[in-house]
């Protein structure tokens, strides 16, 4: 009888042969795999490790992304870990920069692949979770049989992007696990705790960026989504997570070319000088706790003079 390797080996080149790429999403990483990497199913070879050296530049380049992303991946590693899960933080180009394991299991996961510095594009390990989230730059689960390599098919893997400031993808979360009696509802639930655990690094990261900065959260959206907007002293909108430029069509280097924040909402907002000066008084008012004498100083007016626009107004 042949072995799970090599029936796992001809349902992907029957499927392929067989052009399902066009009716679904896994055929078509597997069709890229074969026909775009020229990788074979059956490869058991594992070539795809970084040296010590090129670990630390890799690491190096990510910049503020590991330690932006480490308590969250803690947090994770505290949730999941217990299933026998390792969580893998790899950057765009697959490299695993950092992990979290259970000593337990790191004999497993090292023989697997799943281990800092090992390279999991799909251009080097075919249709996996990390690989293929890049590929189509959205959360993935890829199940066992589901790997394009018949060596991965003991390995369930579920991951999402994390998108930086600018929104450009910039590293994927994956949870992966070598356990076969995992239920679908537990598989369900680790894929959507991957997902939220992507979202929180990219609401850090772009805090960090604009650290001076008002967040706005864009109205009418989950605030799960992270749909947030960077605003200035002026009121001029400087930067936008992807979920808030794919809610509001925004796009380019929002820092170079500002937009009033009402004009992005859509609000209304001052109208001319009068309008601007009256809603300046109304904020250091408030500021203020309705005290003339401290709202002048705020403003730099005088008492008299403060009184005397309030009048005007």
């Amino acid at each position: 009888m042949p072995s799970p390797a090599s029936q796992h080996v001809t349902r992907v080149e029957t499927a392929i042969r067989a052009g399902h790429a066009a009716r679904s999403a896994l055929a078509a990483s597997w069709a890229r795999s074969a026909t775009l990497y020229r990788l074979d199913p059956a490869d058991a070879r594992l070539e795809n490790r970084l040296s010590a050296a090129e670990l630390a530049l890799a690491q190096e380049r990510a910049g503020v992304l590991l330690p932006t992303a480490a308590p969250h991946l803690d947090r994770l590693f505290q949730t999941v870990g217990g299933l026998g899960a390792c969580i893998v933080l790899a950057d765009t180009d697959g490299v695993a920069l950092d992990r979290r394991g259970n000593a337990g299991d790191d004999r497993d996961f090292t023989a697997a692949g799943l281990w800092t510095g090992t390279a999991w594009s799909e251009a080097q390990a075919g249709t996996n979770g990390i690989g293929t989230c890049l590929a189509e730059a959205r959360p993935v689960t890829i199940h066992r049989d589901q790997h394009f390599l018949a060596r991965n098919i003991g390995l369930s893997c579920s991951s999402a992007p994390v998108f930086g400031a600018d929104g450009a993808l910039t590293a994927v979360i994956d949870v992966s696990t070598a356990r076969a009696d995992l239920p679908e509802a537990i598989s369900s639930l680790i894929a959507a705790t991957v997902a939220e655990a992507a979202r929180r690094v990219e609401a850090d990261l772009f805090t960090r960026l604009y650290p001076r900065a008002r967040l706005v959260m864009v109205p009418g959206t989950d605030r799960a989504l992270g749909a947030m907007l960077a605003v200035d002293a002026q009121d001029l909108v400087i930067g936008a997570t992807r979920a808030a430029r794919a809610q509001l069509n925004l796009a380019g280097d929002l820092a170079a070319t500002p937009r009033p924040l009402s004009d992005i909402l859509g609000t209304d907002a001052p109208d001319g000088f009068a309008d601007a000066e009256r809603a300046v008084i109304a904020r250091a008012l408030a500021r203020s706790g309705g005290n003339i004498s401290a709202a002048a100083r705020a403003l730099g007016l005088s008492r008299a003079t403060l009184h005397r626009r309030l009048d005007r107004g």
